[in-house]
């Protein structure tokens, strides 16, 4: 038995392991227990048949190892267990691809987009530029002509740019599949020092089958500058690329971003991972975290649901408890938390069906019935600022999440069905930095380096080229929050640990007040109908289901004067 706190990235039992909690054998878990109640947890492992190994007293759980059959209901019965959680992949992030991100009616049909070379809604002499790498006047970076996002929220060198850049001091936090810290477009504000990789890839899944592919550094744990998926990468450029003169420029073109890794190579999130990254944002004094994915495998987790078994309603309460945990420290420390609220275009103060859990193992999915006490995790957890996704035009993007209750702020996320654009198919997406190799591996560059298809761009200056890739999600419009969030600790924030400090209370407060209103769309409540289904937006201009306080202002936040 191990007794005392278990520090985040510390070796333990079963850490990162593909579990399956059933069948014969043991498994490993982590048993969150009741304030108070390490002891008569370590109790109740014991009695259940199971062992206990590390107790990690920060965020009140122990890693035990148990039987796969019947463990987690025998520690159910005992008071001091607030859930039972197998260690095991829980979660994936929430980008979509062009096709995916298309609605489901046009799908299928082709996408018209610009060429490499040229610039969306740019002139000849933009475009030219954008060859040549030089910066456009007026314009930022050579690509920053394609970034509608970047325009719609004054994050351009008209707007913010001039006024409030963030500075280095600042701390953003990526929780996600990683950050290519050697990208052109990364490299000048990656902090290498305090970036972090708490994940160990697989290179299959617990039935054989591959799931992170082979293992590219000894102990299958690459270093904490690669990023093999990309999503992470993409996430971090548009909070933080650099106005360099290459490629694109981020939200807040001069903060320090951290990678701290808790996702797989093919995108998916263990839970002691997250708890570990986000432990660690508090302890080593990150400003501002992202945290672009949702916790599976429950796209809704319910610790009462009568039509889950009780070690599947253990199983989410653990989830439920345990995030809200890390989140509470890592808050209780200053960090302000920002979340993409969910590609699953539902309302989410009203949910009637889940038809997508629990994700995994594949296979695994059924219909269940359930209802407004259930939750997506992170985003409708405590202390968390939920962002939905909007197109080009401001309209709701059809994929995004939305509710009254649950969506604090929206962003850019990209939408190609935005008809209310003249831009085309990819160029209505988000466009940000991508590592070559994830895109060499998803064969959307060629031998010879050259993109394959419209969704990658190819930006050469100086003898370097780098890439970037168009995409659309809630994953893409929560980094334009967390970047206008990192202006507002530059400008307010106060000497801290690490870098500034500025309450989350406070941040969340000018975030608000510097958003601007959206009101609900004046053809009636409804925005759209996607797939015979409509899309409800309820509350005023000032709090509503669709935008929240409002669409974040990157140029009000460098002006406000808080």
């Amino acid at each position: 038995m191990v007794a005392g706190t278990l520090a985040a990235g510390s070796p333990a039992i079963g850490a990162g392991a593909e579990a399956t909690p059933s069948g014969g054998g043991t498994s490993e878990y982590l048993v969150f227990y009741a304030p108070g109640g390490e002891a008569a947890a370590l109790d109740a492992i014991r009695a259940g048949g199971g062992t206990a190994g590390a107790v990690d007293g920060k965020l009140g759980y122990v890693l035990a190892r148990g039987p796969r059959t019947g463990f987690a209901e025998r520690l159910g019965t005992s008071p001091s267990i607030a859930g039972v959680t197998a260690d095991r992949r829980i979660g994936s992030a929430t980008a979509l691809t062009s096709q995916d991100a298309a609605a489901p009616a046009e799908r299928t049909a082709p996408s018209t987009a610009l060429s490499a070379a040229g610039t969306a809604g740019g002139s000849a002499a933009e475009a030219q530029a954008v060859s040549a790498g030089a910066t456009v006047a007026g314009h930022g970076d050579p690509l920053s002509g394609r970034q509608w996002d970047m325009k719609m929220i004054g994050a351009t060198a008209g707007g913010s740019y001039a006024k409030a850049r963030g500075t280095k001091k600042v701390l953003v936090g990526i929780i996600d599949t990683g950050v290519d810290g050697r990208h052109p477009d990364i490299a000048p504000n990656f902090n290498r020092a305090l970036s972090r990789n708490f994940v160990v890839d697989h290179p299959k899944d617990s039935k054989g089958k591959t799931l992170d592919g082979p293992c590219e550094h000894k102990g299958c744990k690459d270093p904490a500058d690669e990023d093999d998926e990309g999503h992470g990468t993409h996430v971090a450029s548009t909070i933080g690329s650099p106005l360099n003169g290459i490629g694109v420029a981020g939200v807040a073109p001069g903060v320090s971003l951290v990678n701290i890794r808790a996702g797989t190579d093919s995108g998916f999130f263990f839970l002691k991972p997250v708890l570990d990254a986000l432990t660690y944002a508090g302890d080593a004094g990150i400003d501002v975290v992202n945290m672009s994915f949702f916790v599976d495998p429950w796209t809704f987790n319910c610790a009462h649901n009568p039509s889950d078994s009780r070690a599947e309603q253990l199983q989410q309460a653990g989830i439920i408890t345990g995030v809200q945990r890390a989140l509470d420290y890592a808050r209780a420390r200053g960090v302000t938390l920002i979340t993409a609220l969910g590609n699953g275009s539902t309302d989410l103060g009203e949910p009637t069906t889940d038809k997508d859990s629990p994700g995994y193992p594949a296979g695994s999915e059924r219909e269940r019935t359930i209802d407004n006490s259930c939750v997506n995790v992170p985003a409708e957890s405590r202390g968390v600022i939920s962002v939905s996704a909007v197109g080009p035009s401001k309209r709701k993007a059809w994929y995004s999440d939305y509710g009254t209750e649950q969506t604090d702020l929206s962003a850019p996320g990209g939408d190609p069905s935005d008809a209310g654009t003249s831009l085309k198919g990819t160029a209505r997406e988000i466009l940000a930095a991508a590592p070559a190799s994830a895109l060499r591996k998803q064969k959307l560059i060629d031998a010879s380096g050259k993109p394959v298809g419209s969704s990658v761009v190819r930006d050469c200056h100086r003898g370097k080229c780098a890439y970037y890739q168009y995409l659309s999600g809630t994953s893409m419009a929560s980094p334009h929050a967390a970047g206008v969030a990192a202006i507002l600790v530059a400008r307010f924030g106060k000497p801290g640990k690490g870098g500034l400090l500025l309450s989350p209370a406070k941040v969340e407060k000018l975030l608000y007040a510097t958003a601007t209103h959206t009101g609900c769309p004046s053809s009636g409540s409804t925005t759209y109908t996607v797939s015979e289904e409509t899309h409800v937006c309820e509350g005023s201009s000032a709090k509503n289901g669709f935008y929240g306080h409002g669409l974040v202002d990157a140029e009000r936040a460098a002006t406000t004067k808080g």
